[in-house]
């Protein structure tokens, strides 16, 4: 299996751990849309790293902690690229529902994510 099908099966998992944290705290706590949706990326990048570095692309060879800190930062870098198409597509279209949103605003990102993680983090 390629290493980009592996990617984008991670990217899947993230997405599922993403729109479950999502869900779950639109429906159980008092956070709106936008609120949950921060802590739902920091959850799903969690997710993916340990994926990415066990599954995908391997651990690299700099320690963890470095390692760690480039994929935050390759994370965040995609992440808010990946909020910002969310919350432009709630605010252009306020009808549509916040996991819509969040599908379209994560095939953007993906894209993204791949060029940052297999450059920046993990070896090649």
């Amino acid at each position: 299996m390629s290493r980009l099908v592996r990617f984008a099966l991670t990217g899947g998992i993230g997405f599922l751990a993403d729109a479950a944290a999502l869900w779950l705290l639109l429906s159980t706590t008092p956070l709106g849309a936008l609120s949950a949706r921060v802590l739902s990326i920091g959850f799903a990048l969690c997710v993916t790293w340990q994926i990415n570095r066990n599954m995908t692309f391997a651990p690299s060879s700099r320690g963890m902690a470095q390692e760690g800190a480039r994929y935050g930062g390759v994370g965040i870098a995609t992440s808010i690229v990946n909020y910002l198409v969310y919350c432009a597509l709630l605010f252009a279209l306020p009808a549509l529902p916040p996991l819509v949103a969040l599908a379209a605003a994560s095939v953007v990102a993906m894209a993204l994510s791949f060029l940052g993680y297999s450059r920046l983090v993990f070896d090649r």
